[in-house]
């Protein structure tokens, strides 16, 4: 798949540094777009779980059992993120204008609902996108997967180990850790520390609490400030693992990449402060495509555009855009024959 051919990702040179390409993104955002929500339980029966979907146009009933013709594309968020990340907002709008459909699935405790049963969500867990996606293909015949930073990792790793039975025809995975040791090593360096942790751990500590845990589990989760030990003490042992070395070791999609059968996208950037080792050509199927971008940071790929070309959904008066990202996911899904309905 390697002679998939992209715009390159240029930023002015103010514009490189990888904090403020992995800060500056969700200031500029396109709004929110007006999905429709649907709401399930999870592959385990105890949580709900939100669908939100920016259809491509009204869904009908059938009733002789026909599937949507029309592609869905699937967004798998990352940590905390939701509907209203700056990257699912510009991916809606994106995937829309190619005219097809669009839905955020969100994983247990994000999206606004809380989790009702004893386990989260983990980047590992391919049963629950597998549920997620028998759940859309009950009713869409042609669907394609996003997923970004964790829910990147769960996507990759789903794709090699379900190889022909993934039921995505293809998938594109933005910023993912897939190798989650290496990455967690990353996060404690002293800048990542300090700028991200608080931003990404609070919101997971607050939840955790709100949950039906333990005192003992309150005083240790209380005392945490890194998201590694969050994952020793939280993480790991509901999820049915030893440890948090267990976890990563297990939950990483890096060793299932030789086994992907269908068409992969990887993008991810080299300066990208939350990664550690990422994929090489020799760690893939023929079926997975590298992209390697000199600049970026994490889920960032933000651009200053001199002319006055504005993608759908942005501010007009905005030189800057974050569509690089849907613009290359999309020419790629194009690329492996999905056709656009403009």
């Amino acid at each position: 798949m390697s002679n998939f051919t992209y715009n390159e990702f240029k930023p002015p040179f103010w514009l490189t540094n990888p904090h403020l390409q992995s800060i500056l993104p969700k200031f500029f955002a396109p709004k929110s777009p007006e999905y429709r929500r649907v709401v399930r339980k999870d592959s385990l029966g105890e949580s709900d779980i939100a669908y939100d979907f920016y259809d491509a146009h009204p869904i009908e009933n059938s009733e002789n059992g026909e599937l949507e013709q029309t592609p869905l594309i699937v967004l798998f968020h990352g940590m905390e993120g939701s509907s209203d990340s700056h990257y699912a907002r510009a991916l809606a709008y994106q995937m829309h204008a190619q005219g097809w459909h669009f839905v955020v699935a969100h994983f247990r405790s994000c999206g606004g609902i809380p989790a009702s049963g004893r386990v989260f969500y983990n980047a590992g867990d391919t049963g629950e996108l597998h549920y997620m996606l028998q759940n859309l293909r009950e009713r869409y015949d042609n669907i394609y997967a996003v997923g970004v930073s964790l829910g990147g990792n769960a996507l990759a790793k789903y794709m090699g180990e379900y190889g022909d039975e993934a039921l995505c025809k293809g998938a594109a995975v933005i910023s993912a850790p897939v190798d989650m040791s290496s990455a967690a090593l990353s996060m404690h360096s002293f800048l990542s520390h300090r700028i991200y942790t608080p931003y990404l751990l609070n919101p997971i500590i607050k939840k955790a609490l709100a949950n039906d845990i333990s005192k003992e589990e309150i005083d240790s989760i209380k005392a945490v400030n890194r998201i590694s030990d969050f994952d020793d003490i939280f993480t790991a042992p509901r999820h049915g693992y030893r440890s948090n070395n267990d976890y990563y070791h297990s939950a990483s999609a890096l060793p299932y990449l030789r086994d992907v059968t269908k068409p992969l996208l990887l993008i991810s950037a080299e300066d990208d402060p939350f990664l550690g080792f990422t994929a090489t050509a020799n760690d893939v199927s023929d079926c997975v495509t590298i992209i390697d971008t000199k600049h970026g940071g994490h889920v960032g790929y933000i651009r200053y555009r001199s002319d006055s070309k504005q993608a759908q959904g942005h501010d007009k008066t905005s030189k800057f855009d974050i569509n690089w990202l849907p613009e290359t996911v999309s020419a790629y899904f194009n690329f492996i024959g999905v056709a656009s309905n403009k």
